[in-house]
């Protein structure tokens, strides 16, 4: 089978379930780089990034099945599992023990990096839609999704009550939800 340029979700959807190579090369090729700007902006190291990022398509292979398209689209799925195993991974006594111990080169470094990483958002139409979000959504998925923050931590960055935090995200969700349909 030659690989299209270009599939429909559902196409890709239906390659993936039947576990074919060219769906998942595709999925690479057009994933890769937006899920690395995800990780990267929430871990801030090059290597630790690539790392997960090999982890993510490692798992979105081995868990497919368990991809549901009536509770949301492929690319927030696949966005989630990025974001939630670089969240881990900033949990980890590892992580913990090497943000204790960085020089300041490593940290400029490190900077540097992310700012010059390559999130091309605009390739899959998120950034488009959540311009459209009420200001306070924006924030909240800006800080969740793109900051790596948890819920907690947004709502003491923000200044809030968790339980506003939580109802804000549930709020931006469904806007960008009815934004995609």
């Amino acid at each position: 089978m030659i690989p299209k340029l270009k599939y429909s979700e559902e196409e890709l959807i239906t390659l993936l379930r039947n576990q074919d190579p060219a769906g998942f090369s595709y999925l690479y090729d057009n994933y890769a780089r937006a899920l690395y700007g995800v990780i990267i902006r929430m871990v801030g190291e090059e290597d630790v990034a690539q790392d997960l990022l090999q982890e993510t398509f490692v798992k979105i292979w081995r868990s497919y099945s368990s991809y549901d398209a009536n509770k949301g689209r492929l690319y927030t799925w696949l966005v989630n599992i990025a974001r939630n195993l670089a969240i881990d991974y900033k949990r980890s006594k590892a992580f913990k023990s090497n943000e204790k111990n960085q020089n300041i080169e490593k940290s400029v470094s490190a900077v540097n990096r992310v700012q010059n990483s390559v999130f091309n958002i605009d390739r899959i139409g998120l950034k488009e839609m959540v311009v459209k979000l009420k200001p306070e959504s924006q924030q909240i998925i800006d800080l969740l999704y793109y900051g790596g923050y948890t819920q907690e931590q947004a709502a003491k960055e923000l200044n809030m009550p968790l339980g506003t935090v939580k109802t804000r995200t549930r709020t931006a969700l469904m806007e960008l939800r009815k934004l995609l349909e």
